[in-house]
């Protein structure tokens, strides 16, 4: 059967929230190279990519960093989130439900569906400085927390009713739309990063590494914030989708995916949106700055058209929509598990109803940097317990989906390994000074050993 017939047969209300996807209804490849390629050169490609620059990375760190974390992230999803995704097939939710038990699980998924909701917001801050171009709207600058005009508000709010409704549509809507917006975006971010170029005194390959060095990426960051070298470049990278892989948020994706290694669909993300999309959006941000070195705002919109027009200024509308359609998706399962009678569609509309609210702060997009890395932070220690409980528990002569097993409504290992990791990471970032980028390794180890350590005792009890 072909994928297009596939489509057909799926009833767009059962997205299988609370069952496992029948074999007859997963999907090939084709279908999430698209997703990941348009999730991922996106929205939030047009604000990282300046940021970099705002924070004063050199050529070199960038390239490196960049090249090796993205390689890290592909393989996290590869090898640690995919094999379980295609053997259970269930949501990230239901999934949890099972292991953790129902009342820590509404804990959770009120923290995962509030994190998805924000990350949503952010793209719909970056689709409305587009929108708002032709009204001469006044555009955030970079310290901004505040909405600074009604055209701002009325901006994001049209913005945020759209995507929600694609999004409430289901997962057969977000990746058609993906896979129709993709390809284009991709075009225009590469045809931005083109005629940047000789903006920057680039006219042949051979300038092109003496221009990144000495124009784009000189490693002097702005004003007031602080120096990024290679490590925290290698580990954004790695950790900035660290929610859905590491974190396992993307069970509820790859759950549709006919083999594990389907998962290498996410290094079209990877590549072509955090590698040559950053860059291209790094570059449109240099030229702001050497046409005006204190117009330090980071708007996509304006520095999109003036480089590619109003293809330019689609390409960001779209771009925000792209990223946010995936997210809303996923806090509208997070926020449906709750309240399981609550339908999908109701729960994926008052997800889109949050993120509107949320865009309206501009802070979410200028802040970007470090709101990724502390949402992929709350979320990862439930992805350690999910990989423990799977692979690990039974190895140690103990039983996956304990809290189905015994009946248990709250397991206290697992909320240990949650709020413990959370606890001694945030002691380990103000007594050592380790920034918030560096802290996921050494606190996946700590969830992980806590979890093991809370289900010997909690399995033994209850066998007892």
């Amino acid at each position: 059967m072909t994928e297009e017939k596939e489509l057909l047969i799926i009833s767009p209300d059962n997205e299988f929230e609370r069952e496992s996807v029948p074999e007859s209804h997963t999907k090939g490849l084709r279908s999430f190279v698209g997703m990941y390629a348009g999730e991922h050169a996106a929205g939030t490609e047009f604000a990282i990519g300046p940021l970099f620059l705002v924070h004063g990375v050199s050529a070199a760190n960038l390239m490196l960093g960049l090249f090796l974390g993205n390689l890290m992230a592909v393989l996290s999803w590869m090898f640690l989130t995919a094999p379980i995704a295609t053997r259970v097939r269930q949501t990230l939710y239901f999934q949890l439900e099972r292991i953790a038990g129902v009342k820590l699980v509404k804990l959770y998924n009120i923290a995962n569906g509030l994190m998805f909701c924000f990350l949503a917001g952010a793209m719909v801050s970056v689709s409305a400085t587009a929108v708002g171009i032709p009204f001469n709207m006044k555009m955030p600058q970079l310290n901004d927390t505040m909405p600074n005009s009604i055209g701002w508000v009325i901006a994001v709010l049209v913005i945020g009713f759209v995507i929600s409704i694609v999004a409430a549509k289901g997962y057969n809507t977000v990746s058609r739309f993906a896979n129709i917006a993709s390809p284009w975006m991709v075009l225009v971010f590469l045809a931005c990063g083109i005629a940047a170029m000789p903006e920057l005194g680039i006219n042949s390959l051979s300038e092109f590494w003496p221009a990144a060095r000495d124009v784009i990426w000189r490693g002097v960051p702005v004003e007031g914030q602080s120096q990024f070298t290679f490590w925290h470049v290698f580990f954004f990278a790695w950790f900035c989708n660290m929610a859905m892989h590491i974190g396992m948020s993307d069970l509820s994706i790859f759950r549709y995916a006919k083999k594990s290694w389907h998962a290498i669909s996410t290094g079209a993300g990877m590549y072509i949106g955090h590698f040559m999309a950053w860059i291209s959006a790094s570059m449109l941000y240099a030229i702001q700055l050497q046409a005006d070195p204190l117009n330090t705002t980071v708007a996509p919109g304006p520095m999109a058209v003036q480089i590619a027009g109003l293809t330019g200024a689609i390409c960001v509308i779209i771009a925000g929509w792209t990223t946010a359609n995936p997210t809303i998706y996923r806090s509208g399962l997070a926020f449906q598990s709750l309240i399981p009678k609550c339908s999908r569609v109701t729960a994926t509309l008052f997800a889109g109803g949050l993120a509107t609210l949320a865009g309206l702060f501009p802070a979410l997009a200028m802040k970007l940097l470090d709101f990724v890395a502390l949402y992929g932070l709350v979320l990862m220690p439930m992805g350690a317990v999910i990989l423990i409980d799977f692979w690990v528990l039974p190895k140690l002569g103990m039983k996956s989906f304990f809290a189905e097993a015994a009946k248990i409504s709250f397991h206290w290992g697992a909320g240990a390994a949650w709020i413990l990791t959370l606890i001694l990471c945030l002691v380990i970032n103000k007594k050592f000074g380790l920034e918030i980028f560096f802290l996921a390794v050494p606190g996946w180890f700590l969830a992980a050993i806590i979890y093991i350590v809370g289900s010997m005792i909690i399995q033994k009890q209850r066998t007892a």
